[in-house]
């Protein structure tokens, strides 16, 4: 007779497939070079491409020193330094002292980049909403509560051995 628990953990299994697979669509799906175009598009905005994500990313983390920018974004630190640079460039964002590390360099977001992310911002939620339109109020709360509650437990689960 099967336990109960290895039913369980068929079933437990056979979920973290499925929610892996439903991940790494919407990863593969968000990490499209068209999809940034898209989005550049549709804030109206003018922006390189391959800074559109680290300007997304230091107005979201800010101020956020070169190397965890890099991580958050799966580049060479040195790439991303040198973009980092590009957006100061701009006026988009300044670089800055660390708080609680003078020796780091940490990115944060100037008033003209708050601007431009504002305008991205805008357009993300006129294309969230056209995504959810057709969704109950209560699945999008619930998807909402639960997605949080598990990227919490997965950025606060401490390293495997």
């Amino acid at each position: 007779m099967t336990s109960t628990k290895s039913v369980h953990n068929a079933h437990i299994s056979q979920k973290l497939r499925l929610l892996h697979g439903a991940l790494l669509d919407i990863l593969s799906t968000m990490n499209r070079p068209e999809r940034d175009e898209d989005m550049i598009r549709a804030a109206g905005i003018q922006l390189d491409r391959a800074l559109f994500p680290l300007l997304v990313g230091i107005g979201r983390f800010g101020p956020i020193g070169v190397v965890d920018l890099a991580d958050r974004a799966g580049r060479d630190h040195t790439t991303v330094s040198r973009q980092v640079a590009k957006l100061a460039a701009l006026g988009l964002v300044e670089r800055r002292e660390g708080a609680g590390d003078r020796r780091v360099r940490e990115a944060v977001v100037t008033q003209k980049g708050r601007a431009m992310t504002g305008m991205i911002d805008a357009a993300r939620e006129k294309m969230g909403r056209a995504i959810f339109e057709s969704w109950e109020e209560r699945d999008i709360d619930d998807l909402v509560r639960l997605l949080c509650r598990f990227a919490a437990a997965v950025r606060d689960a401490p390293p495997r051995e």
